[in-house]
């Protein structure tokens, strides 16, 4: 009985019985997509505060601002390295597997309206100069009532850096954002419980609203990109872990729960300030996990990167287009920009393909009515592998940047208790 206590059990139990009534209740699953949507909206309400606080305070406690930025680089570099791979990864198994052969769609009867609101939306992240200035909030308060991570971050940033300079008071200000932190860490512990529930209705919303049939006619599509991504999380992900000095086996069963609530959500955001707890606890410093975790949403989305190249080629084959070397190169290319200027965008697997396809005249944009209804199914999978990617890339750059505790990721990793440090309570 005490199994039923321990949170990813529940978790677990209610994707289970989601996926019951989808398929035996559809239009009653369907109606309890607001129980899902209910639970990612609180957890969202605490994200940006818990953002705010935790980079504030790490940076204004930090002696040398040049390690500051030092580390902003190395991250940043770690990013693109890893995000190309993703993105070679999804071109190579979709050259290989070739899913969508055999389709023989033409491209004049899809209907292009499909694509036309997801390429207005990408439209806006077209230009670089617009998509920097967007960076900078209009007001404080409106990056924290607007939840834009990388506003948040900006003025987070500036916060700390102005705290080093203030002396004692700087210092005391430092002690309020930290109080701050444990508040809002505590506010997601309780809403955290609610995880279960949360599961259950957007489970069964999606099997109801798009059903099992739509797994079957595009099967070839899902299982190769979940494929794509287990293969990714193992040697790519596993292969940098290990250099690192750590399992990516024995990382992933550490952030069990975590992962259990992203896949019942369909938003690795839900389990954000979760897994900056978790990693904290790990060993990893405060500043780093600050930095890395919110800049890793937009700047490290390895799920969505290997999603963009995949569906590219997929579509492309289903319509019978025939791509040279050098039409994938440009692929390639143009989707290691998009991958970047719909950061932060809702829906931006599905915009940064619009965005991707929109340059790439080779391949139609209407295509991408073929995968609009199991976009769904593979968000999940998109989800998942892009809240490991962060997760592991918080702690290769603690590692780098020689700031991780080896003795409590060595506990963690073989799965002993971990005490708990100061600014990492997990409810």
């Amino acid at each position: 009985m005490r199994h039923f206590r321990v949170l990813y059990v529940q978790v677990l139990i209610g994707i289970a019985l989601g996926l019951a009534v989808g398929l035996l209740w559809p239009d009653v699953g369907v109606k309890l997509k607001p129980l899902g949507d209910g639970f990612v909206k609180l957890i969202k309400m605490a994200i940006a505060p818990v953002i705010f606080c935790t980079v504030a305070a790490g940076v204004a406690r930090m002696n040398d601002l040049k390690a500051f930025g030092r580390l902003g680089v190395r991250t940043l570099l770690y990013f693109e390295i890893v995000s190309t791979l993703a993105l070679l990864l999804g071109l190579a198994v979709g050259e290989t597997v070739r899913p969508g052969t055999g389709f023989n769609v033409d491209p004049a009867s899809l209907d292009p309206s499909v694509a036309a609101s997801y390429l207005e939306k990408a439209r806006h992240s077209e230009n670089l100069v617009d998509y920097l200035l967007g960076l900078i909030p209009d007001t404080f308060f409106g990056a924290l009532a607007q939840g834009q991570l990388l506003q948040v971050l900006v003025a987070a940033v500036i916060i700390g850096i102005a705290c080093t300079r203030l002396g004692e008071f700087g210092e005391r200000v430092a002690g309020f954002l930290e109080d701050g932190s444990r508040l809002f860490f505590g506010v997601i512990g309780v809403v955290v419980r609610l995880a279960p529930i949360g599961a259950f209705g957007a489970m069964a919303f999606t099997i109801g609203k798009f059903g099992p049939s739509a797994l079957v006619k595009l099967g070839a599509l899902i299982a190769t990109f979940y494929a794509t991504s287990l293969l990714f999380v193992v040697v790519v992900l596993g292969t940098v872990a290990a250099l690192a000095g750590f399992s990516i086996f024995r990382f992933v069963a550490y952030i069990r729960e975590e992962l259990l609530i992203v896949l019942g959500s369909s938003s690795s955001e839900s389990a954000l300030p979760r897994l900056m707890q978790k990693l904290q606890a790990l060993g990893a410093r405060r500043s780093t996990v600050g930095l890395v975790v919110p800049t890793g949403y937009s700047f490290n989305l390895d799920g969505t990167n290997i999603y963009m190249t995949l569906a590219a080629l997929f579509i492309a084959q289903a319509t019978n287009v025939h791509l040279s070397f050098e039409q994938q190169i440009l692929l390639l290319l143009v989707a290691m920009l998009s991958s970047k200027g719909a950061a932060g965008v809702t829906g931006s697997g599905f915009i940064t393909l619009a965005a991707t396809l929109s340059i790439v005249p080779s391949v139609p944009v209407a295509g991408m009515a073929l995968i609009l209804g199991v976009d769904r199914f593979m968000s999940e999978c998109r989800s998942l592998t892009n809240f490991i990617g962060n997760a592991v890339a918080t702690i290769v750059v603690s590692a780098w940047e020689g700031g991780l505790d080896r003795t409590r990721l060595a506990a963690a990793m073989a799965g002993e208790p971990l005490p708990l440090s100061a600014d990492a309570v997990i409810a």
